[in-house]
């Protein structure tokens, strides 16, 4: 009878290792979906001179692992003298395809599809290397005719806009775009030339122009020069002080409290934020069950805290009556199937699932006493 009990206490044990072990592994993300991601990435089509260097670059690395190669078995000595050094040997050129793309993981399927189209334009410049310029000019942007030099744009390739180290030309590098500069920001003017709203001229020659941000306190009308005594105007939020310059409004100390009730005030730059007292308040001063004005309904006061004791106690008391009911099951368990070991068995894992079940939903919903829910 002691054997059986405690044989079917220890099988309850592991049963609710193995049901909670089970219950975190479904939490993981599926391998499926790790999978069907890697899926989509091989999948994804990218722009026609993207997915051209990219091959050139997957053939790149391929020379870089062969660069040491050699033949390997046979005459070596007439391999080199009728097949010419390995370095430009048509056994370098098989091994660098056979592994080709297998280093590209977005567009993996079309690097496979640029490989097989482009294979003739590879074999001509893997034979004429020495005397061509380098791969991804020549397949790129002479063959293939999907890329443009660097600084140039557009089906012919026509020169892009100067945009003076303050933008990027729109299509650069390939049969795309306008050739206009997009400029960054603050920059602004068709060759990037010009400071734009909210930025003021920080330094200029006549090859720079080093644009900055005017500073948060300036409204739309911007500013001419560095910190707040250069604003234009003051945005809201913001007072002109006597030095000239812009202050920031504290908000927080009006005689008319600008939150609702069970909210406390904290002051930003230029702003202010309303925030949920906590659940324990009637009204506070801050955050956190120490800056209570005074306890909302159902907390006392204890060391300084507003503390919510009749739920302490009530928690306190279930948790003994569940473990008694849990410990009662397993002994009435014990005792009415003393005589059958495998309905024991059976009942017990039913029981192990109960509790499992049991203690995993009470966590799962239980509230969190010092958790603050924001009202929206």
């Amino acid at each position: 009878m002691k054997v059986l009990c405690f044989e079917l206490f220890l099988t309850i044990i592991l049963d609710i290792l193995f049901l909670e072990n089970a219950a975190y592994a479904q939490q993981l993300p599926p391998k499926t979906l790790v999978e069907n991601k890697k899926e989509r990435l091989k999948a994804e089509k990218l722009p026609p001179c993207k997915a051209c260097s990219t091959l050139v670059k997957s053939f790149e690395l391929g020379m870089e692992r062969t660069s040491r190669g050699k033949y390997e078995g046979g005459d070596t000595a007439y391999e080199e003298e009728k097949m010419g050094k390995y370095k430009y040997s048509e056994v370098r050129l098989v091994e660098i395809q056979e592994r080709l793309c297998e280093d590209v993981t977005r567009g993996n399927v079309q690097c496979h599809t640029l490989l097989e189209e482009y294979e003739e334009f590879i074999e001509q410049w893997w034979k004429q290397q020495t005397e061509l310029p380098k791969l991804y000019e020549f397949l790129c942007i002479e063959k293939a005719k999907v890329c443009c030099p660097e600084g140039f744009f557009g089906p012919n390739c026509e020169k892009c806009s100067e945009c003076n180290g303050n933008g990027v030309c729109k299509g650069n590098g390939t049969r795309k775009g306008n050739g206009r500069c997009l400029c960054d920001a603050g920059y602004s003017g068709e060759n990037c030339l010009a400071c734009d709203k909210g930025y003021y001229e920080a330094f200029k020659d006549d090859s720079k122009l080093l644009c900055s941000k005017c500073h948060m306190a300036c409204d739309d009308a911007g500013c001419k020069g560095p910190g707040s005594k250069n604003c234009m105007g003051c945005k809201a939020g913001w007072i002109r002080d006597n030095d000239g310059g812009c202050s920031d409004i504290d908000e927080c100390l009006r005689k008319t409290p600008p939150c609702k009730k069970n909210q406390f005030c904290v002051n930003n730059e230029g702003s202010h934020s309303c925030l949920e007292c906590d659940r324990s308040c009637d009204g506070c001063t801050g955050d956190g069950p120490d800056l209570c004005l005074k306890c909302a309904d159902g907390y006392d006061l204890k060391d300084g805290l507003c503390t919510d004791m009749t739920n302490e106690r009530r928690t306190t008391y279930a948790n003994y009556v569940r473990y008694i009911t849990y410990g009662g099951l397993t002994i009435a368990t014990c005792i009415i199937f003393q005589n059958s070991p495998s309905i024991a068995a059976i009942i017990g894992l039913a029981v192990a699932a109960y509790i499992s079940f049991s203690e995993y939903w009470l966590r799962k919903t239980a509230p969190n006493s010092d958790e603050i829910v924001p009202d929206f």
